[in-house]
């Protein structure tokens, strides 16, 4: 079931999320319904504060090749345990923020560890726009946005135009 996506300004994505205690059927739902939210988006990452649901949840998919196979990945708990020192740059946007894009350096590799659908504990390395995605959707467990690592100035321009989109979106 598709999801209503939150826009910013909203506070409960500036909010930390809570630790996922157990891999519910619930949770599984959640995860099916954020991963059907974020191919109609479309987008390749979802993260839970995202749709209204303040648990350590996030999704993602950088497959972007067109005709190849889907590559859902689904992270209770995610949690960064190592960082590459080299850094990339890469310009980022968000389902939450739409049609607004900003250059966000992080780091070029990162090793993340996490809960899957089953329950079990898995670690893995990611690089590139995967290393760069599921940073931007931990974040978003933190209570932060991408917004928040570029100048005040355009992060406020930004918000701006967000209020004035959900202005918009409200007069129907």
């Amino acid at each position: 079931m598709k999801m209503p996506i939150l826009i910013h300004p909203d506070p409960r994505l500036k909010k930390l999320c809570d630790p996922v205690a157990d891999v519910t059927g619930q949770m599984h739902a959640l995860a099916k319904d954020m991963l059907e939210t974020m191919y109609d988006a479309p987008g390749i990452g979802l993260a839970a504060p995202q749709v209204g649901v303040l648990s350590r949840l996030i999704v993602m998919d950088c497959v972007k090749e067109e005709g190849a196979a889907p590559e859902p990945v689904v992270m209770f708990n995610p949690e960064i345990t190592a960082v590459s020192d080299a850094m990339n740059v890469y310009e980022e946007g968000c389902l939450s923020i739409p049609d607004q894009y900003a250059e966000v350096k992080r780091p070029a590799e990162v090793e993340v560890r996490w809960i899957d659908m089953d329950g079990d504990e898995q670690t893995a390395g990611f690089d590139g726009l995967w290393a760069t995605c599921v940073q931007h959707e931990i974040d978003h467990l933190d209570g932060k946005l991408f917004i928040d690592h570029i100048g005040p100035m355009k992060r406020q321009l930004i918000t701006r135009r967000m209020q004035k989109l959900k202005r918009e979106m409200a007069r129907g």
